[in-house]
């Protein structure tokens, strides 16, 4: 729970510090005098103040936010000899480049981010397939699970190396959202990479993505990686320890059907149980140079409403590792890529939403982010810098959106005034604000419903 809190308010603290960086380094660079630098709204918990620029620097109670208040006529008096320095005396271009500065400066923390992930590299599951449940995508274009992916690739274009399956799960889930087929080349499990290459194709643009979750990955058939259904440790009182199975066997065959992988294992382990009665199961090992049958029968449990079967045993071995590097250039180019493809992925997954193509249960609001940022810190460095990466693109790319009271409307703002001459008026610019937050509000009730919805379920 500390974790979780502590990552969290790192997280929001660090990601609201670069946005309203990049408002208070622009108005400053355009001569423009701000008043304050705040990060969190509500009483003030600390703060100081700068001698040369004058700026009160704040921390507030709620870090849930921020702002950067710059002198403007429209919010008070004005001294006359200060005129020069109010935001609202600014030329056009100037405050167009301050309030953009903010989600760019968002956008290139993220470029940051995954720089230092590209060049610090780490372990990470081979791209090899797990066996793909039946009825899923990777099974009807004829993976069985084993199979080395190589490289990837959309339809008439070239394809790209696939060096980790976290590398696979990307250019799954683009190819899913972004509703294009797949092209996979791979080897098989006897051939090895270096051995003939086979190409096949996953049908993914007609694919239901309204829910881009867990159950969207399923019905791909690309969840985990592959990992050998291994016997790991036996718990005392369980259905393994009665059958007498020992850490280190290795699963072959269960009644009828051949195994593949420790995921493919305990998907039939957990449908042994029908109707609160489980069926015992013939399960063929290798221990050692020996191969026995043993007869297994899984005691039912209780998961929400249904009813499966546990074994009482860690099953599978840690699937085949790589450690994934790149060089400096290398590593500098895929990562503006990758901030760049996850801008318009998120910009797309957001007018799916619009156009009800996507489900409004995917958005997220603290209770989710806050569990994420807990569970990537545990993970380690990388992960968690990833998870801050991809929080800052879409902390930047929202904060773009034409929507009244985001740095995106008041752009649309200037547009109106670089197309008409004249700024917005004020009656019209006070009720564009009101509808914004009312939009705004709802958004973020949903969100929260989405968060406690998750929670309780």
């Amino acid at each position: 729970m500390l974790t979780t809190l502590a990552a969290f308010i790192v997280a929001i603290g660090l990601l609201i510090a670069v946005h309203e960086w990049g408002h208070y380094c622009v108005a400053r660079w355009c001569g423009v005098k701000v008043l304050r630098f705040s990060i969190g709204f509500g009483p003030r918990l600390f703060g100081w103040t700068a001698k040369r620029s004058q700026t009160e620097f704040v921390i507030g109670l709620l870090p849930i936010g921020g702002y950067v208040k710059m002198l403007d006529e429209r919010e008070g008096p004005v001294a006359v000899q200060e005129r020069a320095q109010a935001f609202n005396t600014q030329p056009l271009r100037s405050r167009c480049a301050i309030v953009a500065a903010g989600p760019l400066a968002n956008l290139l923390l993220a470029v940051v981010l995954y720089c230092c992930v590209n060049w610090m590299g780490d372990e990470q599951a081979q791209a090899i397939l797990a066996n793909p449940p039946q009825g899923s995508v990777a099974a009807a274009a004829g993976f069985k699970g084993g199979e080395h992916i190589l490289r990837a690739g959309f339809e008439d274009e070239a394809l790209a190396e696939v060096r980790s399956f976290e590398g696979l799960r990307w250019w799954v889930t683009r190819a899913a959202l972004e509703r294009h087929n797949l092209w996979l080349e791979y080897a098989t499990p006897n051939s090895g990479t270096s051995g003939t290459a086979r190409l096949a194709q996953l049908q993914l643009s007609t694919l239901d993505v309204s829910h881009a979750d867990a159950q969207l990955f399923r019905s791909i058939g690309i969840m985990a990686p592959f990992s050998q259904a291994l016997m790991g440790e036996i718990l005392p009182g369980g259905a393994a320890q009665e059958a007498q199975l020992q850490p280190g066997d290795v699963v072959l065959r269960v009644d009828t059907t051949d195994i593949v992988d420790a995921g493919q294992l305990r998907e039939l382990i957990r449908a042994s149980a029908t109707q609160g009665v489980v069926r015992q199961q013939s399960w063929k090992i290798q221990r050692g140079d020996a191969l026995l049958t043993i007869a297994v029968t899984p005691k039912p449990e209780k998961e929400g409403s249904a009813t499966i079967g546990r074994v009482g045993a860690m099953i599978g071995a840690q699937p085949p590792m790589v450690r994934v590097r790149y060089g400096l250039v290398e590593g500098m180019v895929l990562a503006v890529e990758r901030t760049g493809q996850m801008s318009l992925l998120t910009l797309r997954m957001l007018g799916q939403m619009v156009s009800g193509t996507l489900s409004y249960k995917n958005l997220s609001g603290p209770i989710t982010i806050a569990d994420y940022a807990g569970k990537s810190a545990t993970m380690g460095v990388n992960p968690f810098l990833l998870f801050l990466a991809l929080m800052s693109i879409s902390l930047g790319v929202l904060n773009l959106l034409p929507l009244p009271i985001l740095d995106g409307g008041h752009l649309m703002y200037y547009l109106w005034e670089f197309l008409t001459g004249k700024p917005v008026a004020p009656p019209w610019s006070e009720w564009l604000q009101k509808l914004g937050l009312a939009v705004l509000l709802l958004l973020m009730s949903v969100a929260i419903f989405n968060d406690v919805t998750r929670l309780l379920g």
